[in-house]
């Protein structure tokens, strides 16, 4: 079906020999057929099938890789196809099996290659050097009945955490040609343990190092535990980087199908390291110099994905919001309701997961000490209200919990007095996010963060005097419908911190005064 190998290539007649790969269209992979046709006539090379310049470049390597590997190449006339025409094909993936079917359509490989996926990129010498996608081609081959794979040796951590495959890597063309002749077998790529992978470095940064900052420690406890986007508005050198930053020692552990989908990501941005799998959620903090398209992914033809995507499973840290771009920062608010973002380019249109949370810190101010107690503000109210219109109210909207910072005074941060480490957040997080695994089982969501409305209406029922108490804050702050899904959500989790079964008003005060610094900002406008 994948090759025709009865007859021994042009050297005894006429031959065209078809070799299986992949292309990835997103995290998703598509068959290619790689068809070669080596037959008598002018020695020309001429490669058709929408192949993209990178592609067209095989022509040369393939060329001195089978050369220099001490193999013959054909002084025929070769017309190489990449099946399905329509499908456009980039990247180097495809030199590997553009050489084996040049071989096999010449007669100078004799093997039996049905069923069987090449990926890899050819140096000038043979050599076999590594491909971004290995993990979500492969996936997407298994899923469709491939079950035997050859790629590159640099591949092969990756490729081990596939199950119910076979993965063969190999150094070079010449090892792939032995292994299919049968002259020098190569070993099966053993299976990876996720378990085994999960020491992996750990954060310096930890809670027990930021002195003071009670409310805001407890606003971030309760962030974590729910998926709840949040907001740190303060003067400079209140904390506010420690805080975002000590987000990652307290984020729960990733299980291996979570990891896989995380990997997929970074495998297809070509992030992975040598672990070959993701260990850790991700947290990306992109500069304020960051465009449109490196937040959220895409390119003027080939859509790669973004930070966003990145921080898929993590966190995205945007430090100094306003600081941003506009254009920027209003194309966070789709993935930030949907958890995916669509990219469309000439190139095609792409779909990567984009569910993270989102941590953001700015200054209250231009000059940053506006409302603080220790230092005074020169700034206008001008000033201030330009400010803070940098961040429009529908993405302010979306953030579910707001909190103010100030300074810390000097005896608390010489205090000897033990601060909560993260580890002890993290118990407790942990036990709220397994009350939401159990309540949410069977079903797409995973966090508080991410109900529906159907979600809400069965677990975020309210009595009558937690119903007053939203409606009043609701009218004396003016909040949006979002706002009030908001607070909900962020007090069905406070609630769960309190292994509580129903949510009580305390637990909705604490959610609404998580909500003053956006409805501060509407009385300042």
């Amino acid at each position: 079906m994948y090759a025709q190998t009865n007859e021994k290539g042009v050297k005894n007649g006429k031959m065209i020999a078809i070799v299986q790969s992949y292309a990835l269209s997103g995290l998703e992979g598509v068959c290619v057929m790689v068809e070669a046709d080596v037959s008598r006539g002018v020695p020309s090379y001429e490669m058709v099938g929408l192949p993209d310049a990178a592609v067209k470049e095989s022509k040369e390597r393939v060329r001195s890789a089978v050369k220099n590997s001490a193999l013959d190449f054909p002084a025929h006339k070769i017309t190489i196809n990449l099946a399905p025409a329509n499908v456009k094909k980039e990247g180097t993936s495809f030199d590997l099996p553009v050489a084996i079917s040049l071989l096999l359509g010449y007669g100078t490989l004799e093997a039996d290659v049905e069923g069987i996926v090449f990926l890899g990129e050819l140096a000038l010498n043979g050599e076999l050097r590594a491909v971004s996608g290995v993990l979500p081609a492969l996936i997407s081959a298994r899923d469709k009945g491939f079950k035997t794979f050859i790629i590159p040796a640099d591949n092969a951590r990756e490729a081990s955490f596939i199950q119910g495959v076979t993965v063969y890597a190999a150094n070079n063309l010449r090892e792939v040609v032995n292994h299919l002749s049968g002259l020098f077998p190569l070993k099966p790529v053993p299976s990876g343990s996720f378990a085994q992978t999960t020491q992996g470095k750990k954060t310096s940064y930890d809670l027990a190092f930021v002195k003071g900052q009670e409310i805001a420690k407890r606003a971030l406890e309760v962030a974590v535990a729910g998926g709840h986007n949040i907001l740190f508005v303060g003067p400079p050198g209140s904390g506010k980087t420690m805080l975002a930053r000590s987000i990652p020692s307290m984020l729960p552990d990733m299980s291996f199908d979570e990891a896989l989908e995380i990997t997929k990501i970074h495998s297809v941005a070509g992030t992975l390291g040598e672990a070959g799998i993701v260990t850790e959620r991700p947290f990306r903090s992109p500069h304020h110099t960051a465009t449109t398209v490196s937040l959220c992914g895409g390119g003027n033809k080939t859509v790669h994905p973004g930070e966003i995507s990145l921080a898929h499973g993590g966190v995205l840290f945007l430090d100094e919001l306003p600081e941003y771009k506009r254009s920027a920062l209003e194309a966070l608010r789709q993935p930030l309701e949907d958890g995916v973002i669509t990219i469309s380019r000439s190139g095609g249109t792409v779909t990567y997961p984009a569910s993270f949370m989102l941590c953001a810190s700015m200054n209250p101010c231009p000059c940053g000490n506006y409302g603080s107690k220790k230092r005074r503000c020169m700034c206008t109210p001008k000033d201030i209200q330009r400010y803070r219109a940098r961040i429009s109210g529908p993405l302010l909207d979306r953030i579910d919990i707001q909190v103010e910072v100030d300074g810390v005074e000097y005896d608390a941060l010489v205090s000897e007095a033990q601060e909560e480490s993260s580890a002890e957040v993290k118990m407790r997080a942990d036990s709220a996010r397994r009350v939401q695994r159990t309540r949410f089982e069977g079903t797409m969501v995973q966090t508080n963060a991410e109900m529906g409305e159907k979600e809400m209406k069965m677990y975020c029922r309210l009595d009558k005097e937690c119903e007053q108490v939203l409606r009043e804050a609701f009218e004396s702050l003016h909040l949006s419908a979002r706002a009030r899904s908001r607070i909900l959500k962020v007090a069905r989790t406070i609630a769960d911190l309190a292994l509580s079964e129903d949510i009580l008003p305390e637990h909705l005060y604490e959610a609404i005064s998580y909500r003053t610094y956006g409805a501060e900002l509407s009385a300042l406008d």
